[in-house]
């Protein structure tokens, strides 16, 4: 028995770090004396797979959009990630008012530094505008052409070069009367040593312009320990507001996400983005939340917000640019809105104080769904968009078991009928349980170890058909390596996405948690919040996890309709969980009987092809029998995409991110009957090509 760290995190828990030590089993199980045998009925249909199945859930945590997908390069383009932190009460708080940051006095702003000599200091007293109410005010006084004065930004870990790329410079200006010099604009290497690319702004004035300009680098080798540099060589004051530094974007959408980032994604085929999901929705307090009016329109006009998870949050990445994610990847917007509770637990209680919320909702929905005739579509087809977005599933509120005062069940009523009378064909999500209403679905979160979601890989198989609302599994993983997880975590991840398929009469759609990780950094406040994360990324590269992989094999590999499937003599595994106390004191550790062989059927409709999925958790080879009734033959041939590795620990990260992939070989021997050796630690996907009676 092998004593190993892990991070989990139980059923109906936040997002805070609990430690536990826990016991695991190493062998292969306990020995067999029957083969293990999966039984598929392929004349028995139990759910069609819904359409909307496999999807993404992100939020703003470890860097996620702001040095993450969001393609902005400046970290604190904007300058206020120094606001001084304040908290309003429900009761005090207006949503229809603004509450514009403050910021402490003539310091400088984080994540610039200068050179040349120069000066710089946040500066309340020359805003921009009300969103923007304050700028960086760079003093020059000792500027020449031998000796530039300006300013300096590291980016998020680094600002990536490639070569041969054109990158789009932005930022608003204005200079101190009798100042009349260009300002120059750079890509250098943090050691001063190179220089990639150089540009010259003329134009300065008295008053705020905005001014852009491109830097186009050579054929140079690709690299991430580079500044940007803005300077000028001329005494003055200089205001600068919202620099901006963009590399080509993916599908070149403006203001829009980091290439590689998005082609990963897109890899996988995900049919739905619950957006904006997790704890963004709520904030910390009222005047942190997700406010999406204030996210849209031009990113100037977009105040942003401090994120739950310890950082500014720009909102350059708004509600305007979920809604380009979900058409970039042709995904499905699953909407989440604010539902009047927040996470430090202030809420605004059912009837008229909650009714400006209930309205904010009802804006929000005609902003993804309106045409031209309405107020907020017509706002989104100013905003770039002009055809109205599908939408069948609305989320109110986010992990609203947490609210102890019982006030979500009358919430959730006032959204309900308010949405269902405006708008009778969309699938409303509750949070928490509740009884006033029916609710279409009800969100259930998972974070546990790779032997706890073994344990409870059969835990739909039981559950109640009767019961009217379905499933939505919003966030959930296997929480085993860091900062991505390891093989053991594909492992669990895969058992229970068998699980899901299984069950997809009841279970309509699920979403793994956290999405992504900046790993430049790691260690809680600072580019990592949270482990075990789907996707890793530093300012250049990018990477899956094993976790990714096995998401992107089932998938990719889903069918439209689920089989009717059964076993027998499964092998298991001993499992001790962590000891409980009950009123303070310790219970006596007991010891689980868990199974180690997980499964799946299902079949595309047009073709007649079965998908099997068998996970093999086992450290030891697992030989298993398949038997399929209700077809008139199975091809003898068919293709096998199997991912495995040499031990459970293995993973993927920067230095190696193609160490555990999955690989497709075809594989004979098949039929209605046949065994097949499963490798240890594996997940595998088999095709059959099958003809019906």
């Amino acid at each position: 028995m092998n004593l190993i760290k892990c991070v989990a995190r139980p059923l109906f828990t936040s997002k805070f770090i609990v430690l536990c030590s826990l016991l695991a089993a190493t062998g292969a199980g306990l020995a067999q004396t029957n083969l293990p045998v999966i039984q598929i009925q392929a004349d028995k249909v139990t759910a069609p797979m819904p359409p909307t199945f496999y999807g993404l859930m992100t939020e703003e945590i470890n860097y996620s959009y702001e040095g993450g997908l969001y393609g902005e390069l400046i970290r604190n383009r904007a300058f206020k990630a120094d606001a001084i932190p304040e908290i309003i009460k429900p009761a005090n708080y207006d949503p229809a008012q603004d509450y514009p940051a403050k910021y402490p006095a003539g310091v400088a702003p984080k994540f610039w530094s200068t050179v040349g000599g120069a000066v710089i200091s946040l500066d309340t007293n020359n805003p921009l505008n009300e969103a923007l109410n304050v700028s960086l005010k760079l003093a020059a006084a000792t500027a020449s052409t031998n000796a530039p004065a300006g300013i300096v930004n590291g980016g998020y870990w680094g600002i990536p070069v490639r070569p041969l790329t054109t990158y789009s410079v932005s930022f608003f200006a204005k200079a101190a009367p009798g100042y009349d010099a260009p300002l120059a604009v750079s890509l250098e290497s943090a050691d001063g040593k190179t220089v990639f690319a150089h540009a010259e702004i003329s134009g300065l004035t008295s008053d705020w312009k905005k001014f852009t300009t491109t830097l186009t680098t050579e054929n140079v080798a690709a690299s991430k320990e580079n500044i940007f540099k803005l300077t000028t060589t001329a005494p003055g004051t200089i205001w600068l507001q919202q620099v901006s530094l963009f590399p080509p974007t993916y599908k070149n959408r403006t203001n829009g996400d980091r290439a590689d980032l998005s082609q990963i994604l897109a890899d996988a085929g995900p049919k739905f983005l619950r957006c904006p999901g997790g704890n963004y929705v709520e904030g910390d307090y009222f005047n942190r939340r997700f406010n999406w009016k204030r996210m849209i329109g031009p990113t100037e006009q977009r105040p942003g917000h401090p994120s739950c998870w310890g950082y500014w949050s720009t909102d350059g990445f708004g509600l305007p640019e979920f809604l380009g994610w979900c058409q970039d990847l042709n995904m499905e917007p699953v909407l989440a809105v604010f539902a009047g509770y927040t996470l430090r637990h202030d809420y605004v209680p059912a009837g008229p104080k909650l009714e400006p919320y209930v309205q904010e909702a009802l804006d929000e929905i005609e902003y993804v769904t309106g045409d031209a005739s309405t107020k907020w579509g017509a706002q989104r087809i100013q905003d770039g968009y002009p055809q109205p977005f599908k939408l069948r599933y609305v989320e109110i509120g986010n992990e609203d078991w947490f609210d102890k005062s019982g006030s979500y069940d009358g919430r959730f009523a006032q959204f309900y009928d308010a949405i269902k009378a405006k708008y009778p064909q969309l699938q409303l999500i509750s949070t928490a349980n509740v009884k006033s209403r029916t609710a279409d679905l009800n969100d259930e979160h998972y974070y546990r170890s790779e032997e706890e979601m073994e344990s409870q890989a059969f835990m739909y198989d039981t559950r109640n058909r009767d019961n009217k609302t379905k499933i939505f599994v919003g966030e959930w993983a296997t929480r085993v390596g860091s900062p991505t997880p390891n093989l053991a975590g594909a492992l669990g991840d895969a058992a229970w996405m068998c699980c899901l398929e299984r069950n997809a009469d009841i279970v309509m759609m699920h979403c793994y948690a956290p999405l992504f990780v900046n790993v430049s950094d790691l260690g809680a406040g600072r580019s990592m919040q949270w482990k075990s994360d789907l996707i890793g990324y530093d300012a250049l590269n990018s990477y899956g996890s094993p976790s990714y992989y096995a998401q992107k094999m089932f998938s990719q590999h889903q069918g439209d309709e689920v089989l009717a499937i059964a076993a027998q003599n499964l092998p298991t595994y001993q499992w001790q969980p962590p000891a409980k106390k009950h009123n303070g004191v310790e219970q006596p550790a007991t010891t689980n009987e868990v199974k180690s062989l997980f499964y799946s059927a299902t079949r595309e409709r047009n073709t007649g092809k079965i998908i099997v999925k068998i996970v093999n958790r086992a450290d030891a080879p697992q030989l298993v029998k398949l038997d399929i009734s209700g077809v008139s033959s199975i091809g003898a041939e068919g293709s096998a995409t199997v991912l495995k590795a040499a031990n459970r620990d293995a993973t993927n990260s920067l230095d190696e991110p193609k160490k555990v992939v999955p690989e497709t070989e075809t594989v004979s021997g098949l039929g209605t009957s046949f065994t097949r050796t499963y490798p240890p630690c594996s997940i595998t996907i088999l095709e059959l090509d099958a003809k019906l009676l």
